[in-house]
């Protein structure tokens, strides 16, 4: 072998173990700095400290060469902790990037020590407190730095100024406040400055035409004062130039118009004052002006049609007077303009319907339809159009947005409308429209706002508007609309805001509106309507102002007792033989027709008679029958509860904690199918109404063959009924005699969980926030029973009922107290259909029931709700439990994915993984291991409001 290639190879060698330690430290700075995060996602999986270097870890870049770190790039990874000083230990770092996480606590001062870097990037986190002073005292090598979109606090740091390489400051989206630094103007190879969206202060100091290089400024929605820079024209190579929503006054500055390259100029929301100079007209790069929101006056200059390629043009809230300029139309590009508010007249140019906004003046003349394809935004509302609607609006088949309210238009609603099929708003609102809604309406198929209140409109609500499935609002008062309320209304699942006031309607209210969920506001005030107001859901908190103005209707609402319903009784005429001259023929057959009636009369009458007499002696044998339950509660139709003398044990006995057990005379049936609303294992579930207009739910117990004695019986029912809490469904009286037991219950009108998780259509899926609440409440409902010392033993996502307001309320909850001793055989088969839910101790004699087994459920329950699959789901050729499901999940890291699909990942990660977590827990085998309530209850709170130290939750 060749001398010189010996040499070679041993100092080879000697170079790769000189540098393992310093291979190995960048392994270990990147090893303690993944030790201070949390990473839900199992991003940083690959980071294995026992590997020679890092650089084929996920995120992690190195020079080729030296194999040194040169670039940590974790965007968007869903990483939370501090940024540590494990950092430190990367000598050759040139590029941090951390954007779009969960960063939190303060910047890293000593971050600021590693020279080499070039890119630092911390946007979009939660980083908190102020930029520390010294920070950029060591950035010789800085070019971009990113600190946007956090919470930071504070001054910007006169050590900015020091960073002569930076090219790009971005410290957008923060809470900084003080003055802007005069030293930022010597940065003289910065390219872009972004301040936004701050509390900065002050004037805007002098010395900007220093930054020869600078390609876009913004300072925008700050709070600066004074004038704009006079010198701001020198930086020729400006294209994006924003100052808007600060406090600056004065006119524009000339040297404006030498900003040849400017593409975007917004100035809007200031007091700037003056005329808009002619020279604006210079700016022929212009692609958005914004000028709006300002003091500006005069007339719109004709040079303002030398901007050809403008697409954004915002006039609006000025002072501005005259007519618009024709020259406008050689602005071919533009696709939006706002000048409204402003003191402009004259007649509507043609073109100008090509355009998007004209609002808010005092235009006048014809609509005129535009025949460009492509307009999505019209709107021309309150100004002083006249006219009529033209018949071929329908052309306008791309419209989404047409708003021309608050005219003086007149003439019919086109049938053409249902051409729009891309309109999701329809505002025809405050004009003079006459004539019918269009039944076509219903061919506009992604409407969600139909306004046409404040017109002259007749005839009826046409039913086909049940056919705009998305439709959310539906304003049609102060008009003189005639007929009923289609009863179709109530398939438009997602409507929130219906007003039909001051009509001329009548009829009854549909019923099927209680299925309205969504429900905000529903006024039909000042019409004719008639009958019972619709039970339950949103008409059970109807303000009273809302059906006001309807005489005829009647309930609790406007504290109006609807008539009872009677069968019409039988009158025979007592004047059966006239005395009017007839031929005697006729007078023959009238006789033989009397005679009949009278048989029949006679034989019904002696049929009468017979039942009375055999249902008296039936009650004097029953009477004298102590063996026999004689129930004087009848159950038909229409029939009210009897209250039995107290001295006689066979009448059944009623006792209702608060108030009365008056039900409403002529009520369908108590306890038949119709008014059946569900079923359990301790009995059925019936609906009726109250005298003084309350919903309460009837259950009929199916156990009276096991149930103690009437003493036992009445002190348990007595005891639950003082269970009183905000998340327990309320036991307001019962029912008593030997063969016959029931129990009356506040009436919840949302529906139960396991509707909302599994029966609702997708797209009105619980949220995120409404299913934490559910949880949360659910776990306070059962701390209360606990606390009372009572078990639920039934616990699962039918007997847990959300009310109007989206609060959970537990039901069912301790019947088991009222059998004659807790038979787990007994009781297993009354809860059977609680299957996924029951602890594993059900199954074993020698263990205690305990409150754990309503824990162990709770946590079950926690997991369906978060998921949205039910606790055990049959597959064809597979069963699979939802507790071993995400179980399985939790060790392979994959919790995330176990989240239901329908929240299409808008839910906080922060949140969903500790309650899965929790739920985990509170299902676990062992009892002990299980939680109490009132811990899960305070677990769940912190997990809510996440805290430092409070990270095991995540």
């Amino acid at each position: 072998m060749p001398y010189d290639l010996v040499l070679l190879l041993v100092f080879a060698a000697a170079l790769v173990q000189s540098l393992d330690p310093v291979l190995n430290d960048d392994v270990l700075g990147l090893i303690v700095f993944k030790a201070g995060l949390q990473d839900p996602k199992a991003k940083l999986i690959s980071w294995n400290e026992d590997d020679e270097n890092p650089c084929s870890w996920v995120g992690v870049k190195c020079d080729p060469r030296t194999k040194r770190v040169s670039e940590l790039l974790l965007d968007g990874y869903s990483l939370s902790g501090h940024v540590d000083r494990g950092l430190l230990r990367l000598p050759f770092l040139q590029t941090l990037s951390l954007s779009k996480n969960d960063f939190t606590g303060t910047i890293n001062p000593d971050l600021g020590r590693l020279g080499s870097l070039q890119v630092i990037d911390l946007s979009e986190n939660k980083l908190s407190g102020s930029i520390p002073r010294w920070f950029f005292q060591q950035c010789g090598s800085l070019r971009t730095v990113s600190l946007a979109v956090n919470n930071l606090t504070g001054s910007i740091p006169d050590s900015l100024s020091w960073c002569s390489t930076l090219m790009s400051v971005n410290f957008s989206s923060n809470q900084l406040s003080g003055r802007l630094p005069s030293g930022i103007w010597f940065l003289r190879g910065l390219q872009l400055l972004d301040l936004s969206d701050n509390l900065l202060e002050g004037e805007i100091p002098e010395g900007i035409e220093n930054l020869y290089d600078l390609r876009a400024i913004n300072l925008s929605k700050n709070r600066f004062s004074g004038k704009l820079p006079e010198d701001i024209g020198y930086c020729f190579l400006l294209k994006l130039v924003h100052f808007s929503e600060n406090f600056l006054s004065g006119s524009l500055p000339e040297s404006i118009q030498r900003l040849n390259s400017c593409t975007s100029l917004s100035l809007g929301g200031n007091s700037l004052s003056g005329a808009i100079p002619e020279w604006i007209g210079e700016l022929r790069g212009l692609e958005n002006l914004d000028l709006s929101a300002n003091r500006l006056s005069g007339q719109v200059p004709i040079s303002i049609g030398n901007l050809q390629l403008l697409k954004n043009l915002n006039f609006s809230v000025n002072q501005l007077t005259g007519s618009l300029p024709v020259s406008m139309t050689n602005c071919t590009n533009l696709l939006a303009m706002d000048v409204s508010n402003n003191q402009l007249a004259g007649n509507l140019p043609s073109w100008m319907l090509k355009l998007n906004t004209l609002s808010g003046n005092g235009v006048s003349g014809n609509v005129q339809h535009s025949s460009r394809r492509g307009l999505q935004v019209l709107d021309l509302s309150s100004n002083a159009f006249s006219g009529e609607i033209p018949a071929d609006i329908g052309v306008l088949s791309t419209l989404q947005f047409l708003n021309i309210s608050g005219n003086h238009l007149f003439g019919s609603i086109p049938s053409s409308i249902a051409e729009l099929k891309s309109v999701y708003v329809l505002d025809l609102s405050d004009n003079q429209l006459n004539g019918s809604i269009p039944s076509e309406i219903g061919e506009a198929v992604s409407l969600e706002e139909l306004r046409l209140q404040k017109n002259l409109l007749t005839g009826k609500i046409p039913i086909q508007v049940e056919k705009c499935s998305s439709l959310t609002s539906l304003m049609l008062s102060q008009n003189n609309l005639t007929g009923p309320i289609p009863a179709g209304i109530a398939n438009l699942k997602n409507l929130q805001y219906v007003d039909l006031s001051m009509n001329e309607l009548s009829g009854s209210l549909p019923k099927e509106l209680t299925n309205l969920s969504h429900l905000v506001s529903f006024n039909v005030s000042h019409n004719h309507l008639q009958g019972e107001l619709p039970v339950g859901g949103f008409f059970d908190t109807i303000s009273p102002s809302s059906i006001s103005g309807n005489p005829s209707l009647c309930g609790s609402v406007v504290n109006r007792s609807c008539p009872a319903v009677h069968p019409k009784p039988l009158v025979l005429n007592p004047n059966s033989s006239s005395s009017s001259p007839t031929n005697s023929s006729s007078s023959n057959h009238h006789k033989i027709i009397l005679s009949i009636s009278a048989l029949i009369a006679i034989g019904a009458a002696a049929f009468i008679a017979l039942g009375v007499i055999a249902v008296s002696v039936l009650n004097i044998h029953v009477r004298s029958s102590m063996s026999r339950s004689a129930a004087p509660l009848t159950l038909a139709g229409g029939e009210d509860f009897s209250y039995s003398p107290s001295n006689d044990p066979n009448y059944g006995k009623l006792v209702m904690f608060s108030g009365d057990a008056d039900f409403v005379t002529g009520a369908h049936a108590l306890l038949n199918k119709e008014c059946e609303i569900g079923r359990g294992g301790f009995g059925v579930v019936y609906q009726t109404i109250l005298r003084d207009g309350r919903s309460v739910a009837i259950k009929k117990l199916t156990i009276s063959g096991l149930i103690k004695s009437q003493e036992d019986f009445e002190t348990e029912v007595k005891k639950l009924g003082k269970v009183g809490h905000h998340n327990l469904v309320a036991l307001e009286g019962y029912y008593w005699t030997p063969s016959l037991q029931l129990l009356i219950y506040e009436y919840i009108s949302g529906g139960s969980l396991y509707k909302h998780l599994h029966d609702g259509p997708g797209g009105n899926c619980l949220s995120w926030r409404q299913r934490f609440n559910i949880v949360l409440g659910m776990a306070k409902g059962l701390a209360h029973l606990h606390q009372m010392k009572i078990i639920h033993y039934n616990l699962k996502s039918a007997n847990v009922l959300i009310d109007s307001s989206g609060e959970p309320k537990v039901g069912d909850f301790g019947l088991a107290r009222l059998l004659p001793m807790l038979d787990r055989c007994v009781l297993s088969s009354k809860i059977q259909s609680a299957l996924g839910y029951m602890a594993p101790e059900f199954a074993c004699r020698t263990v205690k029931i305990t409150e754990k087994c309503d824990v162990y459920g709770f946590g079950i329950l926690v997991l369906e709700v978060v998921t949205g699959k039910k606790p055990v789901e049959y597959m064809e050729d597979d069963v699979v439990v939802l507790n071993d499901m995400v179980r399985e999940a939790l060790d392979e890291g994959k919790m995330e994915d176990c989240v239901d699909g329908k929240l299409r990942r808008n839910f906080p990660v922060e949140e969903a993984i500790p309650v899965i977590k929790l739920g985990l827990i509170c299902a676990s085998q062992v009892p002990s291991n299980r939680p109490d309530m009132s811990e899960v209850v305070n677990i769940l709170e912190l997990i809510q409001c996440p805290s430092e130290g409070q990270d095991e939750l995540k």
